[in-house]
């Protein structure tokens, strides 16, 4: 079985490329990295080291890989002959993708019309689904109505924590045990792909706002409150009683949130949160808060991470989330200079105020009282 997988940095490899192997597929990683791609060429292995109370490692076996741009016609030809192809590479890069996915599947459907699911795995909200739509602009209406039989492109939810890193061996990766890889079967075409470690579900959004809701919600909080206290990870961090109980307070509010919406055990959900939280602290996992931290703009959208639970629970219970509330407060003081987005939201309240930042980005009316209690933490944090 061959698998097409976009993106070899260290999600893909360490993850998704990784369960991929174990379960008998040849996979051709696709990326832009010259280093990386030669290596893999030449090696067609690569260690993943697992980290947690032990360290384990695995080696990855049956690979190769190809330049995006150098390999382009030899990408086209193996996505027309794949039996799935998945993608890594972040929500803003999906579109570069879609033309060589457009061509390989024109290819496919001259001279064959086996099934095909093409899953985007990236951390966002309907990946496959936006990846669909960009390769659609590729294709003419017959090539459309084939897609459609016989291409699936399945949403998905990924979780593995999978930190920045920097090893003698560059396709060395460092990840945590624990991953999830949960995908929405009613897209998919043909028979369930066979993925070891996949688990399959009919209605993926409560698994999507679990996830969203508990591991991004948790960590970005991790992350600003522990920039503004001068952390360096997040696992130094959650050493902290205070941060802790902080992280713990948001994700008590926002699973009360799912909880309400979704008809689920209570007690249930609180073993999930404190399993999460858990991770979080794993001393064998050094992930600086100012990568968790990155894109605050886009984290502090209105249907992300902080600013959708915290509104959910008002909405719900009509009382301020404070513990939500210190973790909005907290990304406003997000002023790392490495990091445009950082930059752009801080001259932004400069010109306009905690206000207009949280209109501009968070869709949050000036009157919501969400907006005068995040205004209220952010003078408590001491710099606004």
């Amino acid at each position: 079985m061959l698998a097409v997988h976009f993106g070899a940095g260290n999600i893909g490899r360490g993850f998704i490329g990784s369960l991929l192997s174990q379960s008998g597929y040849e996979v051709v990683f696709v990326d832009v990295n010259t280093e990386v791609v030669q290596k893999l060429q030449e090696k067609r292995e690569y260690r993943v080291v697992i980290a947690g109370d032990t360290i384990e490692e695995q080696i990855v076996r049956n690979v190769m890989a190809l330049h995006s741009q150098m390999d382009a016609e030899r990408v086209i030809e193996c996505i027309a002959n794949a039996h799935i192809v998945t993608t890594a590479v972040g929500p803003n890069v999906l579109p570069y993708l879609a033309p060589a996915i457009a061509e390989g599947l024109r290819r496919r459907w001259s001279v064959s019309r086996t099934p095909i699911n093409i899953i985007a795995c990236e951390n966002m909200i309907g990946g496959s689904a936006f990846l669909k739509k960009h390769v659609w602009e590729h294709l003419s209406a017959e090539e459309q109505a084939l897609t459609d039989d016989y291409a699936g492109f399945p949403n998905c939810a990924v979780d593995r924590i999978v930190p920045n890193q920097k090893n003698a061996d560059p396709l060395a990766v460092t990840v945590e045990p624990f991953f999830e890889w949960v995908i929405e079967t009613k897209q998919i075409v043909g028979p369930l792909p066979q993925i070891t470690g996949a688990h399959f579900v009919n209605e993926l959004p409560p698994y999507i706002e679990r996830k969203l809701f508990t591991v991004n919600t948790g960590h970005a909080i991790a992350a600003y409150v522990g920039y503004c206290q001068h952390r360096f990870s997040i696992d130094e961090a959650m050493k902290d009683a205070d941060i802790r109980a902080g992280v713990m307070k948001a994700l008590h509010e926002s699973g009360r949130v799912l909880v309400k919406k979704y008809g689920w055990n209570a007690e249930e959900h609180q073993k999930y949160i404190e399993k999460i939280v858990q991770r979080f602290a794993n001393p064998a996992i050094t992930d600086e808060v100012t990568r968790v931290g990155r894109s605050p703009i886009r984290k502090l959208g209105a249907n992300d991470r902080l600013i959708s639970p915290a509104k959910q629970y008002y909405d719900l219970f009509q009382e301020i989330p404070f513990g939500l509330v210190k973790g909005i407060a907290a990304l406003l003081q997000f002023d790392y200079e490495e990091d445009a987005e950082a930059m752009e939201l801080q001259e932004t309240i400069r010109q306009w105020g905690i206000e207009g930042a949280l209109s501009r980005y968070a869709e949050l009316e000036l009157e919501h009282p969400l907006v005068a209690a995040i205004k209220a933490e952010a003078a408590a944090l001491g710099k606004r």
